[in-house]
Parts: structure tokens; C-alpha cells; sequence
């Protein structure tokens, strides 16, 4: 598994049997759905997991149901997801399973028919997102034209490239240079890297290939 963490941190995810099991069963024709969204929940749930250790967090003391009490950490408050539409969706239950109360807007872009360019048809975010860390859900990244648009549409309500991570499971080389250089605060994370991302992923994981 190779990982793409840019600054302001600089961590990647550590390769394990449970990263290496999609590859094998991602292929349109021999994996049945039900494999193939297992090993993505799988996976994503890694990636979330990996995107929450990137937050802020606080010392607190915690007490436990027999009275025990031991110093622990929580988040700091303003944290949220935000899902480009429709892919960016099947991430979205694996952050509730991590935090159950977070908020999640949600970003429609779509290739315009006669000019092939990105183009927001949609956008949905908490009111005060300006205030808030962000992560940013997509899980393929191929040309990374998508994500720079919906950074952009972020950044038009106020949020900083800085506070957002981008949470995905595959990107090629072109994809995340393209964002990183557009944006260089951004945080992205990945599980592979690989000049042939799996653009059915989407179509895939809902039913409709």
C-alpha cells in the first residue's frame, strides 16, 4: 500500500494483508458485488480511520462505567465530511461508524457535455463550515480535475486548503500531483498509487454496472 500524506503531515499508511485483499477482487468480471463492496468498506474504513488521526485533538479525563477514571484525548470540536456525489457517498457510512454525530455536506460536479470540463451542479455544507476541519471524500482519484473543483467550491465558502483532508482509496500519479500543485496545503491520503485507477468503482459499489 503506498500512502500520500502533504503537508502539514507527513505519514503514510502501512501495508498489510487487509490492503492488499481489493486489488484482487476489484476486476468488473470475477468479483460478485457483495466481495467487491466488502473489500472497499474494508479499505475505506482504514482510510477514514487514518484521516481522524490527522484532526486535533485535546487531553480530557475520562471515566469509565466502573468510576475509574485515566487521562484520554477527544476531538476538538469543528470537525465535518464532505462527499463529492455519487462515489464520494460510499465513504460516507464508514465515517459515521468512527463518529456518529459528525456533519456531512455533500458536492455534485459533473463533466459538462461539450466542453469535457468539471462543473458544480450541486453543493451542500454545514453553515459554518468555514470553521471547520474537513474531510474531503472521494475514492478515485484519476485526473484529480474533480477534487480541484470542489476545493475550489470550499474555498469560495471560506474554508482554507490547509484543514482539508482528502480521504481516498485510489489515485494515479497524474491525479494527486495535479491537486498537490494546484494546492500544496492539502492533505492527501491514499492507499495506492498507480498510473491505472479502477473508474468503475462507482458504478461497482451501487449496483448499476
Amino acid at each position: 500500500m503506498n500512502g500520500i500524506c502533504k503537508e502539514p503531515t507527513n505519514n503514510s499508511l502501512p501495508s498489510g494483508e487487509n490492503l492488499n485483499v481489493f486489488p484482487l477482487t476489484s476486476d468488473r468480471g470475477t468479483a460478485s458485488r457483495g466481495d467487491f463492496m466488502f473489500s472497499a468498506d474494508r479499505l475505506i474504513r482504514l482510510v477514514v480511520e487514518e484521516g481522524l488521526n490527522q484532526l486535533p485533538y485535546k487531553e480530557c479525563m475520562v471515566t469509565t462505567p466502573t468510576g475509574y477514571k485515566y487521562d484520554g484525548v477527544k476531538f476538538e470540536k469543528g470537525n465535518c465530511g464532505v462527499s463529492i456525489m455519487r462515489s464520494g457517498e460510499a465513504m460516507e457510512q464508514g465515517l459515521r461508524d468512527c463518529c456518529r454525530s459528525i456533519r456531512i455536506g455533500k458536492i455534485l460536479i459533473q463533466s459538462d457535455e461539450e466542453t469535457q470540463r468539471a462543473k458544480v451542479y450541486y453543493a451542500k455544507f454545514p453553515p459554518d463550515i468555514y470553521r471547520r476541519k474537513v474531510l474531503l471524500m472521494y475514492p478515485i482519484l484519476s485526473t484529480g480535475n474533480t477534487v480541484i473543483e470542489a476545493v475550489k467550491v470550499l474555498i469560495e465558502h471560506g474554508v482554507q486548503p490547509s484543514v482539508i483532508i482528502l480521504l481516498s482509496l485510489f489515485s494515479t500519479p497524474h491525479g494527486a500531483k495535479s491537486i498537490i500543485q494546484e494546492f500544496p496545503e492539502i492533505t492527501i491520503l491514499t492507499t495506492e498509487v498507480h498510473p491505472v485507477a479502477p473508474t468503475h468503482f462507482g458504478q461497482k459499489y451501487f449496483g448499476t454496472d
